[in-house]
């Protein structure tokens, strides 16, 4: 499994040599931008900006030159979000759309964004609250000829609030039943010590808050340790472990008798 460490510091791309997580909002308007030394992921900030303006304000066109940009500009780019709409009850009524729109938005987008620019790591993710919704999402991308399996990996969007309960640990598990390789956005410890063991890959930038509710590391000068790589790096050795525990204690698979 990979595990991303979320960044609001773009040049950390270029000083950290562990997989990366950074926003588009944080990218978008530098003049320049330094060389990956990982390889490392593009979040789409669909949530700021659904949060900000109760729509996307980017345009598809002006996504994909952005993303073709930091593929060749940063390079080692893994994937790239899709401008996907999430589903939590308070977006929607910021939206005043329904859960069903908002997934037939993400779909539109990850087709669109596919059509005009295949080349690019653009990956499908899948929308929803309930339960059923997921599956609905996941049907809508099949209906639209979009094999889920198939895709190297498949976001899983609506979640990250809510990781402490069963039913976000139901919607990975109903995702890896058939078949996909599942992205937990915004997992944190609590989530993946429950289903670390079905992620491909997560990401996460609690560290940032972790370390502003507590004093500096000693020798840190600053007063917050909330942009300090070293305090990130040390924190990231937290999500590892719990994805460890979480696939030491799944049951080993029976040995057949000789």
């Amino acid at each position: 499994m990979t595990f991303f460490l979320g960044t609001h510091i773009p040049s950390w791309l270029g000083t950290t040599d562990v997989p990366l997580f950074v926003s588009h909002r944080r990218l978008t308007g530098r003049k320049s931008f330094p060389r990956a030394l990982a390889h490392w992921a593009l979040d789409s900030g669909g949530f700021t900006e659904i949060s900000m303006h109760g729509q996307w304000t980017v345009t598809p066109t002006a996504y994909i030159a952005a993303i073709r940009r930091y593929s060749e500009e940063i390079g080692r780019l893994a994937w790239a979000s899709p401008q996907d709409w999430m589903c939590e009850p308070w977006i929607t009524e910021k939206t005043g759309l329904t859960v069903e729109e908002h997934q037939h938005r993400t779909v539109g987008n990850y087709l669109d964004l596919k059509a005009a620019a295949p080349d690019l790591p653009v990956i499908p993710v899948l929308q929803g609250w309930g339960r059923r919704d997921y599956e609905h999402c996941a049907d809508l991308y099949e209906m639209a000829g979009v094999d889920l399996a198939a895709e190297p990996i498949v976001g899983i969007g609506s979640v990250c609030r809510r990781q402490h309960m069963a039913e976000a640990a139901d919607i990975i598990t109903d995702a890896t039943s058939r078949g996909i390789s599942v992205h937990g956005f915004g997992f944190k410890i609590t989530g993946l010590r429950r289903v670390g063991h079905l992620l491909t890959s997560s990401d996460s930038m609690a560290w940032s808050l972790h370390a502003r509710k507590r004093p500096p590391l000693p020798g840190c000068t600053h007063v917050s340790c909330s942009n300090c790589r070293t305090y990130a790096l040390r924190w990231r050795q937290k999500p590892l472990a719990a994805i460890a525990e979480a696939r030491a204690n799944q049951p080993q698979p029976l040995k057949q008798a000789a």
